[in-house]
């Protein structure tokens, strides 16, 4: 081991500076005494495997197949909302909006404050500007259009959720940063002050303003570049105002915790849900729409409350599904269990709590479509149908809670 770290401080040099940087001092001894840090690693509550299992020859053939590539890729031009600066120019008339700007990146907009979820501006989520997964549709607005944001969070360190360019974009501003554990040894390497990092542990809380950020479990892992071991956090959020409480679940598999997540800090008027890059290769670390829908459940008491907003598809391309499946499935899944499901074009706001919400399967005109047509949907939940040909219409009308 000690073999290994000599040879890592020679090579330092060559490390880029998408990497980050390790924890040390007094951030590392604090992450020793986490109760979720044992033998030199965070861990998850339950036994979780990070990496991918099953037959490599068939995980292989599926990364390499001509017919599913394609299946993995948008066929035409993903629409972006044209019009997001515009809608955001006010205030939001319920006192709580979020505006999805593709994959983990939601601008919640909460009880008189801003708040930025994950922002990934960059091209790609890789460490190298010219390799790795590019993105699929543009940026709905420019970082800079957005104006003041009061925090950043971020849920964890992998490169699709923290962006080395969007940060040294906010590096600039007056911005607060909220970040698990371990995180803010990047933040700090890349320029930003340790007075604006809030660093937490799960179950811990801050104050931003008038908004209280509290850290909550997540079934996931960690890690940039070369690591060595798991010194850095990852996390669900939950965001409570004077008035309205939301839940950003970061990246996670399905586990029992949500439902202890619900009890202590629900209910919530829109949970921010990952169900996009799942793979049966890798079954413990992302969710599934449906287990998506069943967390949603067990965050709200196993009852179909609140709004449920889809994140972590569309804008990149990190599994074998095909790229619309998360929609689709998500949207099977929701109607199923009579959960009320938002479906913003990226970049398209919505205020979860002022009665409509958007429901028109919009990737349907920029995908590949399946074999089998496109699902037709028994929506029972707002007593309609929705077939193939037709579309879904209108915005959704839902009772507000």
């Amino acid at each position: 081991m000690a073999g290994l770290h000599s040879l890592g401080n020679r090579f330092r040099f060559l490390r880029p500076a998408t990497f980050g940087a390790h924890p040390s001092g007094n951030r590392l001894a604090r992450i020793q005494r986490s109760p979720n840090f044992k033998n030199g690693s965070f861990r998850n509550l339950l036994e979780t495997h990070t990496r991918p299992s099953g037959p490599i020859r068939e995980l292989t053939r599926s990364a390499f197949s001509k017919e599913e590539r394609v299946l993995r890729a948008p066929a035409s031009q993903v629409p972006v909302h044209p019009k997001s600066l515009a809608d955001i120019a006010k205030p939001p008339a319920s006192g709580l909006r979020l505006t999805w700007m593709g994959h983990a990146s939601v601008l919640a907009e909460i009880d008189g404050h801003r708040v930025l979820f994950d922002p990934v501006w960059g091209e790609r989520c890789s460490p190298f500007a010219i390799s790795g997964p590019k993105r699929l549709h543009p940026v709905p607005l420019p970082l800079a259009a957005l104006g003041a944001v009061d925090v950043v969070i971020i849920s964890h360190d992998h490169y699709d959720h923290l962006d080395l360019p969007t940060i040294r974009a906010l590096v600039g501003t007056d911005t607060t940063f909220a970040v698990p554990l371990g995180v803010g040894a990047h933040l700090e390497h890349w320029g930003v002050s340790a007075d604006r990092i809030r660093e937490l542990d799960w179950h811990e809380s801050t104050e931003v303003g008038g908004l209280t950020l509290t850290a909550t479990p997540a079934r996931h892992y960690c890690g940039r570049g070369l690591r060595l071991a798991r010194h850095t956090l990852w996390a669900s959020w939950v965001v409570a105002g004077d008035e309205h409480r939301i839940y950003h679940s970061g990246d996670t598999g399905y586990f029992e915790g949500f439902k202890d997540i619900g009890a202590e800090h629900g209910p919530f008027d829109a949970t921010m849900i990952q169900m996009g890059a799942y793979s049966d290769f890798w079954p413990d670390i992302h969710m599934t729409p449906e287990e998506g829908t069943r967390a949603h459940l067990d965050l709200h008491g196993g009852l179909p409350g609140g709004i449920m907003l889809p994140i972590h598809w569309a804008t990149f391309n990190l599994a074998q599904h095909p790229w619309a499946d998360p929609g689709e499935r998500a949207l099977v899944a929701a109607h199923s269990a009579a959960v009320k499901l938002a479906l913003p074009l990226p970049g398209e706001p919505f205020e979860p709590t002022a009665g409509i919400i958007p429901s028109q399967p919009w990737w349907r005109d920029a995908a590949v479509t399946p074999a089998g047509g496109w699902a037709q949907i028994n929506a029972q939940a707002s007593g309609r149908t929705d077939d193939v040909a037709g579309g879904f219409g209108d915005p959704e009308t839902v009772p507000v809670l």
